[in-house]
């Protein structure tokens, strides 16, 4: 399902007190608030207004229905007048979908002459919201609390985050990883409960021979190449008389996608150790694959590949890009204090400034028996994240840094990989020393995209630890937030 196949129901509460009059104006404002949200060309799904809530009986069949509709990616619940929220109870307490609850109120301001009794038993949503809230606070239930005017463009631009989010949520419970070999020998941060991984966040994690990819290479066609020759044309500068590399590449291409597209799958991996029957480890192939939206994690790393999938979802349509990347090396300079994150081969397109270029180079590690195809760009400047997602033996913690990338500091004319270059906040050394506190992975998914408000909702929706490093963070707050969180993590 793409961004605009997913839908959020609207479910308004009140209650059978006010009458039948006031029921029906906020039916019809209900209605109205859809329309125009949906209108307003901000959100990336469809809001559908389901019903004014009255009843329990209203409420649990609503979200029975939710929970059972693969178009509903969340539930938005709003009290317009008061609602009691003991007849929420049964219907939330099942609630399987992302759930925001939207504080807001029809009217934006308090009309001075028309305000009475009338006016005040109609419009309750200062009084209907607090219930609620307390409701989800009982329930000890994941919700987002979003507050503030309706119509007001950043309250608008907040509900669209927390929406692509929630579809990256609904991806997640149905993302399948397809691991071409397994991980590099001896690596820890790669390794990871796979049940654990399926539980808390649907993915489903499984390993094809090197050999059945080989089988599957070996009866790609010229044609088919050709077709994407032309397509790396129009999207690449060739820059490399090895065209037999660069075709080799395009059948690695489409028989990963062939195999991916036929298994359901979003993500792969696979390792530099294991190309047995390969001449070449895919790297413009891989690379392409990013940028079609395919997950990729390099070294046999399924987790950081299935969220690349997830966070590729959940920004479907905008202009940043998503990408799997690794940190590399620093520059340690005073006062011009960087990371330089780049891979082998595997950097993803979308973070490309510029026009990418293919060429062809020696790779010194793995089982290369010929100079693999690969794309070389610099990575754009402007404000990300670095994402990663680690198994602590008992459950997961994603761990998200601000950072601030730049046009890298100088060429490197002789570095023949895609590369990102940035700040990290707070600072390179602060910001190390609580990534490696925190026990960040090398591998990372880094985008332009998302924030680490999303982030955090998507651990809040999944149920897992989440971790936040950015302008205000010091290593003496993170080890008292990581002291506790161990502790309360332990109790579950």
């Amino acid at each position: 399902m793409l961004m605009k196949d997913y839908e959020f129901w609207f479910v308004v509460g009140s209650q059978d007190l006010y009458g039948a009059e006031v029921l029906a104006t906020v039916a019809a404002r209900a209605q109205e608030m859809t329309d125009k949200l949906n209108a307003g060309g901000l959100l990336p799904c469809r809001i559908v207004y389901k019903v004014t809530a009255k009843t329990s009986e209203e409420i649990s069949r609503t979200i029975a229905e939710a929970n059972f509709k693969d178009e509903c990616a969340g539930v938005i619940t709003w009290c317009h007048t008061f609602s009691p929220s003991k007849m929420w109870l049964s219907g939330l307490a099942a609630l399987q979908k992302p759930w925001c609850h939207f504080a807001t109120q029809y009217n934006r301001e308090i009309p001075n002459e028309e305000i009475d009794m009338d006016f005040m038993n109609l419009n309750q949503a200062a009084h209907g919201d607090r219930e609620h809230g307390f409701l989800g606070a009982r329930l000890r239930k994941p919700r987002k609390v979003i507050a503030g005017y309706w119509q007001d463009e950043e309250v608008q631009l907040r509900l669209a985050k927390w929406m692509r989010t929630a579809v990256g949520a609904a991806v997640s419970r149905q993302m399948k990883v397809m691991r071409f070999g397994d991980n590099m020998r001896q690596v820890a941060v790669t390794e990871g409960d796979k049940v654990e991984a399926q539980l808390k966040l649907g993915w489903q994690v499984n390993t094809w021979a090197v050999g059945d990819l080989v089988k599957e290479m070996n009866s790609v066609t010229e044609a088919e190449i050709d077709d994407l020759m032309k397509e790396y044309t129009a999207n690449y500068d060739i820059a490399t008389d090895n065209i037999d590399a660069i075709r080799y590449q395009a059948r690695e291409e489409i028989a990963m996608k062939r195999m991916m597209d036929r298994e359901g799958c979003r993500a792969f991996s696979n390792t530099f150790q294991d190309l047995y029957g390969m001449e070449q480890l895919p790297g413009l192939a891989s690379q392409h694959l990013m940028a079609q939206g395919y997950g990729y994690g390099g070294e046999g790393d399924w987790k950081v590949a299935a969220m690349t999938a997830v966070i590729k979802a959940m920004t479907e349509g905008q202009k940043g890009g998503t990408g799997f990347m690794e940190d590399y090396t620093y520059h340690l300079v005073k006062g011009q204090e960087y990371s330089l994150g780049a891979h082998m081969l595997e950097v993803c397109p979308t973070l490309a400034a510029g026009r990418p270029r293919i060429e062809t180079h020696h790779l010194g590690i793995g089982m290369n028996e010929k100079d693999p195809a690969r794309l070389v760009f610099e990575g754009k400047a402007g404000p990300a994240v670095v994402v990663s997602l680690i198994d602590l033996g008992g459950r997961m913690r994603l761990i998200c840094q601000d950072i601030e990338a730049v046009k890298p500091i100088m060429p490197m004319p002789n570095l023949p990989v895609a590369r990102v270059m940035w700040r990290a906040l707070p600072d390179l050394q602060t910001g190390l020393e609580c990534w490696i506190t925190a026990g960040g992975a090398h591998h990372t998914t880094l985008s332009y995209d998302v924030d680490a408000e999303q982030m955090r909702d998507f651990a809040n929706i999944m149920g897992i630890e989440f971790v936040h490093i950015g302008a205000d963070t010091t290593v003496e707050k993170l080890e008292d937030q990581l002291f506790l969180a161990d502790l309360a993590w332990k109790l579950q």
